[in-house]
């Protein structure tokens, strides 16, 4: 089942690519109380099948309904993405009775540039707009809490540069770097968040993950980072690394702390 998240083309679709939809792939939990919607990664060029699905399961297993998100990539560039994500929470906020969820339990989980999508949700939301006909419009895009893995954060020096050039382009302006660097945009507002990276990660430097830890200090906001000494970029669960695997028990241990 796939839901579209606009009804006739998206906004800033790419000439010639307007049928590239953005769509929500949802997994109910009967009797949930609360979703997370997924973010693969990939890059801002591709979306990683095993940081969709198996996730995923993974929050079913554990009674937690979630929604994969097929947001826009390249040659799609900045806003879509975000412009995506936003939808995707308002719509699932929007039809939370229909889906059986609290519309104060919505959380966003990305994963690499997916991770960005996520934490960019989580700093730049809005809370819709109230002259608006639709009440997917009208709903705020706001994320309740936010689970970043080895996420891209920033388009500054220690960023990734193919997620920096898919976005944004090989030569953005200072506005449009500070504009998609999440941890600028950090505020009194930023829902929680869970973090984690491995400090080996060659491809999307933990520094991201860290700046954004020291973000969030900064603004007061409660936050759990898990900084793991070996490992790899893009590894999902981690099924093959036990070490790092142990992050989806500590996720779970903190998501219930925050109710879920």
């Amino acid at each position: 089942m796939k839901i579209s998240l606009w009804e006739d083309h998206a906004p800033y679709a790419v000439q010639g690519r307007e049928q590239d939809m953005p769509y929500l792939v949802p997994y109910i939990v009967e009797g949930s109380s609360s979703a997370i919607i997924i973010c693969p990664g990939g890059g801002y060029h591709h979306l990683a099948d095993h940081e969709g699905e198996p996730v995923a399961s993974w929050l079913n297993h554990h009674g937690i309904s979630a929604f994969v998100l097929h947001y826009r990539i390249a040659p799609h560039h900045e806003p879509a993405p975000q412009m995506d994500s936003r939808q995707a929470i308002r719509y699932v906020r929007a039809n939370a009775e229909k889906f059986g969820v609290d519309p104060s339990r919505i959380g966003i989980l990305g994963f690499s540039a997916g991770g960005h999508v996520a934490a960019m949700a989580g700093t730049a939301f809005d809370s819709g707009n109230p002259e608006s006909d639709h009440l997917v419009e009208r709903t705020s895009s706001r994320p309740d809490l936010m689970v970043l893995c080895y996420p891209v954060i920033t388009m500054k020096s220690f960023g990734h540069s193919g997620s920096r050039e898919n976005l944004i382009g090989p030569s953005p302006s200072e506005l449009l770097v500070s504009q998609y660097s999440a941890e600028t945009h950090v505020s009194s507002e930023t829902p929680p968040a869970f973090i984690w990276h491995t400090a080996n990660d060659s491809a999307v430097s933990v520094e991201n993950s860290l700046q954004f830890a020291l973000s969030l200090s900064s603004h007061s906001i409660s936050y759990e980072l898990h900084i793991f000494p070996e490992g790899r970029h893009g590894l999902g669960l981690a099924k093959d690394f036990p070490a790092v695997a142990q992050w989806s028990d500590l996720c779970m241990v903190w998501l219930k702390q925050q109710g879920w």
